[in-house]
């Protein structure tokens, strides 16, 4: 498989063409450069996932894992040293098939949604960097690697973010993304060089003797520092601040970065580190459970009552996220008919996810584009003017709500039998947010093409179907979305690599079916019609609770406050304060000082030869006198 280092160099050399020579390209040059690179990526990916799969297993019942390409950067000891390589096993193929597909539609999709914008070249310039980024970090051989291409990927999504460089909004966001993903990154680091350390090594597989001689005491701390890196980069509560901001960047940048790639990064690591999770951390795999359900409720918590689309799936991103992270850490062995099921289970909805909220963004894009605005109120009764856009939502909706037969209904309810089995506690709160999920999701779809419609605004600009620039991409993964399901995963990918056979535990699906029916249900009896009374009674009624979820419960705000007025004003003032006066201060006397004295001595050097012999004649007076006294 030597030709999967293409996959990385043509993404690579995509970006330096576009970058370097794209002022002097047109749109559609840069456009077709970028997207015809992008699909022989997607054609290099699905041989490599072709091959590799179709290769007879090993005789445990695994694949093979390949490196295909390997060297040394930087050597340090005979055992530690970095390297650069591909690194080909079940979870990096995939997500290979993950990255290149949903990079492509994005691409795709970009020529009409982007048409005439200022920067254009620029904006598939940063499309190749992200998505070689990502690449790069998902067939990483070793942990530094994967750190590198992780930095390069928080790099790309800042100047995709932040693309709308003149508009204030969007420049705020890159930055808060950026910084807050900085700080997590901090731990990723600190993470990565403890497990170096006491590991005796950066790759996925320690060194035995270095666990030997206590470094496996060391592993807990290292694989719980290197998640907070993986829950800044996923959005996990505190550190999902960024996320909603971040859809100030065009919305096919949200469906790329904040649907299906970078997000996911998180939920990556920790199956990347699962073997040493489960070995020697389960009490930090179980944490990360914890910390998912809390984030995916808090998230979905706040999805019911937002007005403008793209944060609503932003919000959503979070609470799936969730999903995902609470399927790995409900794990309690690597035998996935043992307590490892949710690792199957979190790796299938990764999959799912990514299609069907790619396909909410880019249909949330052709919705945007053609009212030109994010917010509801200049929506509904769209289905009669969006036939093509109206379907393709409305089966991403069906399948993140789990309804069969579409895909997110078979990875959420492996999700909820490996909660159910790890504890009927953590069973059942899941369940409820998954009622949840398909409430707002609901809510949004029918404030989008049901509900009222906003006529005075649709009379000044009638809305109109996307170009099939657009709507190709949402017909490829509706398509997707309805069959994704019936991929028998388990046979490609588990937490102990060899083949597992789905069965659908009916008791389980019978609940989350019932749930995710009697939500919608709820959602069309309070949002279908073009009048809302019930909505609107319960949002008098519970105010405080409705207006504390719409403001995020506050959270930006606690965070406004604690570095604005306690960091900034409490302590940082008072530090430059006293580096001003004092330590510039002292510095600035001793300067006064050294000036003052070399004006009162600087004549002793004055270069006169007299000045020079009056010294000397009175020195040996002076010298004369203190011998004969």
């Amino acid at each position: 498989m030597e030709y999967t280092i293409l996959i990385l160099l043509l993404p690579l050399l995509s970006f330096l063409t576009l970058g370097i020579g794209g002022k002097w390209m047109t749109h559609r040059t840069a456009g077709i450069i970028g997207t015809t690179v992008l699909a022989v990526v997607t054609v290099l990916s699905y041989a490599t996932a072709w091959q590799y799969f179709s290769a007879p297993r090993l005789a445990d019942g695994t694949f093979d894992t390949l490196m295909p390409y390997n060297v040394t950067w930087l050597p340090f000891t005979e055992t530690l040293s970095i390297d650069l390589g591909i690194l080909l096993d079940p979870i990096s193929v995939m997500m290979l098939i993950v990255i290149s597909t949903v990079s492509l539609m994005v691409h795709v999709y970009s020529f009409g949604y982007m048409k005439g914008e200022r920067g254009f070249q620029r904006y598939y310039a940063f499309l190749s960097l992200f998505t070689m980024s990502m690449l790069g970090l998902v067939v990483a051989t070793n942990i530094f690697q994967m750190y590198l291409f992780w930095e390069l990927v928080g790099v790309s999504s800042y100047l995709l973010i932040g693309f709308y460089y003149t508009k204030p909004s969007a420049v705020a966001a890159s930055k808060k993304a950026f910084i807050v993903t900085r700080f997590a990154d901090l731990g990723f680091l600190i993470g990565i060089l403890v497990y170096g350390y006491y590991a005796g090594t950066y790759t996925f597989q320690p060194s035995e003797m270095a666990l030997l001689k206590g470094g496996a005491a060391m592993i807990p701390l290292a694989l719980g520092l290197m998640f907070i890196g993986g829950a800044g980069k996923s959005a996990m509560f505190p550190l999902h601040i960024w996320l909603p901001d971040a859809m100030e960047g065009p919305t096919p940048v949200s469906a790329l970065i904040h649907a299906a790639t970078m997000v996911v990064a998180g939920v990556y690591l920790v199956a990347r580190m699962f073997p040493l999770f489960i070995g020697y951390a389960p009490d930090v795999l179980h944490l990360v459970a914890y910390i998912g359900a809390f984030t995916a409720f808090y998230a979905a918590s706040v999805a019911c009552v937002q007005s403008d689309i793209k944060r609503v799936l932003a919000f959503s991103t979070i609470s799936q996220i969730g999903f995902m992270m609470v399927a790995l850490g409900v794990c309690t062995s690597a035998d996935p008919h043992h307590g490892g099921l949710g690792y199957m289970a979190g790796m299938f909805h990764l999959f799912t996810h990514a299609m069907f909220k790619a396909l909410l963004f880019l249909g949330a894009g052709s919705i945007i584009h053609a009212v030109h605005s994010n917010e509801m109120s200049a929506m509904g009764g769209l289905r009669k003017y969006m036939p093509v856009t109206h379907i393709t939502f409305l089966i991403a909706c069906l399948a993140i709500a789990g309804i069969p037969p579409f895909s997110g209904f078979f990875s959420k309810d492996e999700i909820l039998t490996a909660c159910f089995q790890f504890s009927p506690v953590m069973g059942w709160i899941m369940t409820v947010i998954a009622a949840m999920t398909a409430f707002y999701m609901f809510r949004l779809y029918y404030g989008i093409f049901w509900g009222k419609e906003n006529k005075e605004l649709h009379a000044e600009h009638t809305p109109h179907e996307s170009p099939l620039a657009m709507t190709f991409p949402l017909m490829f993964l509706a398509v997707v979305t309805i069959v994704a399901g019936f991929i028998p995963f388990g046979k490609f990918i588990s937490s102990n690599g060899t083949a597992y056979e789905i069965h659908l535990d009916w008791a389980v699906a019978g609940t989350s079916i019932a749930v995710a029916v009697v939500s919608i249900a709820i959602a069309t009896a309070m949002y279908a019609r073009a009048k809302q009374p019930v909505a609107n009674a319960l949002a008098r009624r519970f105010r405080g609770l409705w207006t504390a979820a719409y403001h995020r419960f506050y959270i930006d705000d606690i965070y406004q406050f604690i570095t604005h007025k306690i960091i900034f004003g409490c302590i940082s003032r008072p530090i430059a304060w006293f580096d001003r006066h004092v330590v510039d201060g002292f510095f600035n006397f001793l300067a006064w000082s050294a000036n003052a004295t070399s004006d009162e001595i600087r004549g002793l050097q004055s270069g006169q030869i007299q000045q020079y012999t009056y010294v000397f004649l009175l020195g040996t007076l002076a010298l004369i006198l203190l011998l004969v006294l």
